[in-house]
């Protein structure tokens, strides 16, 4: 007698929903800008090159470019595998690009609990406070350069 489970309607959706690619434009601003820069950096480490800077001439500021990368590096270092990066120029998201973005648009709204959520079970919550920081850091240099 075979015992095929039948997914339920709420986990027919998770799996929908996964499948479904997301664009870079659902992302907030800032989210959206860090995911750009980090194409970039992933770019410029593949090259060996120095990514500041591109960064801050796309970026538009020197401070922007540094939390960016200190933000990335925060990441790399936290992240339990390679991080997964779509092509620069593309306008689809890795899973692991909307991850980061959810932390960040989590951030820039100051929204600890978001941010715990969009991380919770992929990072240790000893690494989560350097992330924390590091979009802190990034939110408040984006805002200066407004």
């Amino acid at each position: 007698m075979s015992r095929h489970h039948t997914p339920s309607a709420a986990a027919q959706s998770i799996i929908a929903d996964l499948a479904a690619p997301r664009r870079i434009e659902r992302l907030g601003p800032i989210a959206g800008r860090f995911i750009h820069a980090l194409r970039l950096i992933a770019l410029h480490e593949r090259m060996g090159r120095d990514p500041v800077p591109e960064l801050a001439v796309r970026l538009g500021s020197v401070e922007v470019a540094a939390k960016a990368l200190l933000l990335a590096h925060a990441v790399s270092a936290s992240w339990p595998e390679n991080i997964h990066v779509s092509r620069f120029c593309c306008r689809l998201l890795s899973h692991d690009e909307i991850t980061i973005g959810a932390f960040i648009d989590a951030a820039s709204d100051a929204d600890r609990m978001g941010f715990e959520a969009a991380l919770s079970g992929l990072i240790r919550a000893d690494r989560m406070h350097r992330l924390w920081e590091g979009a802190l850091a990034l939110t408040a240099a984006e805002l200066r350069g407004l």
